[in-house]
């Protein structure tokens, strides 16, 4: 097509995006060209500022890495990551749900640790935290079986994988639900902590004048053969970032319950604070056989593993335990 005007350059590219044989891909690019554009002109943006855009995409790339992946912490910080994730949990985002965001930090073959026990296994000074969880189907059936794995941060917040102090492992554990669906573990209460800002995102928190925080949380992913892998997080209600958190990951519904105690704590060996406690009892759903031709999200985050189909739905299979990779410092940030 030749252009005589602007009006002729989005019918031309969606005359050639037509051609394309995968329907999917016809109507997810096409749509994109189309807001594109309308945003060109809605703003009437200018040759500079479109300059400014391309070096900004190109910056997000010279900034990601094999341990930091600056586009997925910018997706988190428009709001987008959230969103694709409530539009493809709860009914498309108009009910609530349980799905939040897997962040970061997880890694594969968190330590196998029995109900009641803790998760703590390195000193971790710091209120003590009792958790209680149960899992069910949609129906409000019990599902026994399944695998947790839970991982937070410390009351400093960091992650062990970014603490030299921390032991391998600490402040992570899998569990195995009961036949009630229930789980219980004892910890640490976890501490928010800042997303980097050395680069592309850090720029646009600063332009807006936005903190860098997010609140403090603890991260499930429950995983059962037959049933759409769950993962989620249980936000602190007192944590002052919790209607700021610079990734939008804070949903009303995962506000967890914590319960504070002042009396003192029985005696564990694993934590050197017995005073001050909370407990905290959860109840989550997830769906059943409602991963079918889905991919896990686990699988997004453990290239070169290997997967299984179980009841219509992909099975990590756990690789040899490896040696630890440990990172300094907070931006170990893994795509």
């Amino acid at each position: 097509m030749i252009i005589e005007s602007e009006k002729d350059i989005t019918p031309a590219v969606l005359s050639e995006l037509a051609r394309a044989k995968n329907p999917r891909f016809r109507e997810i690019m096409s749509a994109f060209v189309r807001h594109l554009h309308d945003f060109a002109r809605e703003v009437k943006l200018t040759e500079q500022e479109f300059q400014a855009a391309v070096g900004y995409i190109v910056a997000l790339g010279k900034h990601t890495n094999e341990t930091h992946n600056e586009a997925v912490l910018m997706s988190g910080s428009l709001g987008f990551s959230s969103l694709i994730c409530l539009l493809n949990n709860g009914n498309r985002g108009q009910t609530e749900t349980d799905a939040n965001l897997l962040g970061p930090f997880w890694r594969m073959n968190s330590p196998k640790t029995k109900n009641g026990d803790s998760i703590v296994r390195s000193p971790t000074p710091g209120p003590v935290l009792f958790v209680d969880a149960t899992f069910h189907d949609v129906n409000g059936k019990p599902i026994p079986g399944a695998l947790v794995d839970i991982w937070q941060s410390s009351p400093e917040g960091f992650y062990e994988n970014q603490d030299p102090v921390q032991a391998d492992m600490n402040l992570r554990g899998q569990f195995t639900t009961d036949a009630d669906g229930r789980i219980s573990f004892r910890s640490v209460k976890p501490a928010g902590y800042p997303i980097p800002v050395d680069g592309p995102v850090g720029e646009l928190l600063r332009a807006q004048g936005r903190h860098n925080m997010r609140p403090a949380h603890l991260h499930f992913l429950v995983y059962k053969p037959g049933f759409k892998t769950l993962v989620s997080q249980l936000y602190d209600p007192e944590d002052k970032n919790l209607e700021t958190d610079a990734q939008f990951g804070v949903t009303r519904h995962l506000i967890g319950n914590y319960v504070r105690h002042d009396e003192r704590a029985p005696e564990r060996p694993t934590s050197r604070r017995r005073g001050i406690r909370s407990n905290i009892a959860s109840s989550w759903k997830t769906a059943r056989r409602a991963c079918r031709g889905r991919r896990s999200p686990a699988r997004r985050k453990a290239r070169g593993r290997k997967f299984r189909i179980s009841n219509g739905c992909e099975e990590l299979i756990p690789p040899p335990t490896r040696g630890r990779r440990k990172q300094n410092g907070r931006d170990h940030h893994v795509a």
